[in-house]
This record gives C-alpha cells, structure tokens and sequence, in this order.
C-alpha cells in the first residue's frame, strides 16, 4: 500500500468533518466516500503502490493502472475497505462514532445507531478498526517510564490479590513520565506470567535502552541494568515500614490500570474476551496517547480518522455469535469538491 501523505494542520469543515451531520452531508453515496479516500491516500495525484510511481490512468472499473508498471489498484486495496460488503458510508459514519469518541463505542451501540441488522457485523466492524490502530515503527517509551503489572478481569471468588493465577488476564503496563508533570505515552499488552523472562521482553519491545525504569521489588525485574536500562527499584515494604502508602510508589501506571478497567466497564460492560483482549488495549492505548484539550482535539480527531481510514489492517478476528458468548469466552481524479476547498 501507498504512504499515506500527511496533511499540514487539517482543519475541521474542510480536511475532516466537524459533526456528524456534515459526516451525513459529506459522505452520501459510496462514491463520495471513494472521493474522499482517494484524496487521503493520494492528495498529490495517484502513486502506484508496488514501484512508487506516481502516475496512471483510471480505468473503466474505477481502478488506476500504473504508467510503468502496470499494476492495477484500486483506491480501498490494502486497507479496512478492502472487499468489503458492508456500505462504505456505513464505514465512514462507523470510523467518525469510533475515532471522535472520548470513549470509544460498543459493537452493540453501533449496531443501534447505525441501523446494523447483525451484531456479528458491527463486533467485526470494530474490530477492524482497532487492528490499524498501532502504527508500523512506532517509538518506543523512552526517558522516565514506569513499569508494572495488573489483572484485567471480573471478580474471582476466593481468589488472593497480588500475583496470584485465577481467571484474570496479567497484563503489563509502562507509562512514560513528563517533566516536570504529568504522564506522555503508555503501552499494554497482556503477558503470559511475571516472570523475568515475560517482563524483560515486554520491557526491550517497549522501552528504549538507556531510559529510567521505575518499579516495585519484585524479582521479576532483577536484571534490566544488564539490559542497557537505568533500574530504580521501589520496596513497598520499606514504604509500609516508614508509614508511606505503597500506592504513591508508581503513581501513573495505578492510574492507567483503573482507567483501562473503568474503560472497560463503562463502554463494554466487561464483556470482553481475554483472546480479544489486545486489541481493546490496543485502543485504550491509542486514545490514552492521542488524547489532548484545546485547539488541538480536532487535530487528534483527523489523525484517529486517517488512521483508521487508510492503514493496512492486521488479520480479522472472527466475530463472536452473540454478545452473551463475547461476554463468556500522474492520473489523478477532479480537484477537491467545494466543502473540501
């Protein structure tokens, strides 16, 4: 697929829309979805995605041919559209619920809304979604990052806290911390156990060498100054010692993990299955990271919208039956339109 070229500062009402009612004003047939897509992909004219040439001829089909390779393309190949039967405006109104909610959206209330007539599609629909939602190359949290580990799940009668096995998903969280406040990016991923080998691989995978790691005692973490990473290790046994609250030890990633499992709770109702539960973290992240205020909110909202509108999507879950079950287990076209110049 093609590099998608950025768009200096988008502004709302003429590079994305502004409300829901222009998304409905906007994007009222498949063809002007088509539009749209094709001037995110290629705002300069058509480039072809195999040689990197820019330059073709539209054929018949709606597809561009290149000048000099030939190879035939179409506008949504290589992306969440790709042989898609699903309406592309229903998409386009999909991606707008998904990417400028604070929350996020559930299978269930987009299939209300948009008029879905199988759950199975709109759970599918999300999910899609959310497999374009982690950038190819991404940086990786450097500078002061917390480190920890929480279980995601429903209640475990008789179940102990800490590190104990149950039912409940162990998960790994890093937060990046700002100077001189305040929390930058985050990453998550579920992680098999809390041993040194499980901890040490999500660590190198996300974290830069030479960054400060900050974490409690466990022994889990013995090991990451050899591993090129600055290791401040805090004793919760020294702070209950000394009177401290153990809690304020590793304040950012206590504060992801309630946030991610009133997230959770709030916009899924908990009904989300350990086997999907990366890509739920993976939206979490996605929102956690982007999330900003002021001007800049329209900014983050055009950037969520192209990312989910053009980037490769990873392979497709299969959908649950039901919500009980997910809950158990140089050619170029026409200048812009008008609302867009």
């Amino acid at each position: 697929m093609s590099a998608v070229v950025p768009v200096e500062r988008p502004r709302a009402g003429k590079d994305y829309p502004r409300s829901v009612g222009e998304v409905h004003s906007w994007f009222r047939t498949d063809a002007d979805c088509l539009d749209y897509l094709e001037w995110l992909r290629w705002p300069s004219g058509f480039v072809c995605p195999d040689c990197g040439h820019g330059g073709g001829w539209r054929l018949g089909d709606g597809r561009f041919m290149c000048a000099a390779c030939g190879r035939r393309t179409s506008v949504t190949a290589g992306t969440i559209f790709d042989r898609t039967r699903t309406p592309l405006t229903v998409w386009f109104a999909a991606c707008w619920l998904f990417a400028s909610g604070k929350d996020g959206i559930s299978a269930l209330s987009i299939k209300r809304t948009l008029e879905i007539s199988s759950y199975q599609t709109a759970w599918a629909l999300l999910h899609r979604l959310r497999s374009v939602l982690v950038r190819p190359g991404r940086e990786r949290l450097a500078g002061r990052v917390e480190v920890d580990e929480t279980y995601i799940g429903g209640e475990e009668p008789g179940l102990v806290g800490g590190r104990a096995k149950g039912k409940k998903v162990l998960t790994a969280i890093a937060v990046e911390i700002r100077e001189p406040k305040g929390f930058g990016r985050c990453r998550m991923l579920p992680v098999v156990d809390a041993s040194a080998a499980s901890l040490h691989a999500f660590v190198t995978a996300h974290v830069a060498p030479g960054a400060r790691i900050i974490t409690d005692g466990w022994q889990g973490y013995r090991g990451l100054e050899k591993l090129g990473y600055v290791h401040d290790r805090r004793s919760q046994r020294a702070a209950r010692r000394c009177g401290d609250d153990p809690a304020e030890l590793l304040p950012a990633v206590h504060r992801v993990a309630s946030l991610t499992k009133r997230w959770l709770l709030g916009t899924h109702q908990g009904a989300v299955d350990d086997v999907h539960l990366p890509s739920y973290l993976n939206e979490f992240v996605f929102r956690f990271t982007t999330s900003t205020t002021g001007a800049a909110s329209g900014r983050r909202g055009a950037r969520r919208v192209r990312r989910v509108s053009t980037q490769s999507p990873a392979r497709p879950p299969r959908a649950p039956e039901s919500p009980l079950r997910c809950a158990c287990k140089g050619a170029s076209r026409s200048p812009p339109r008008p609302r867009r110049s």
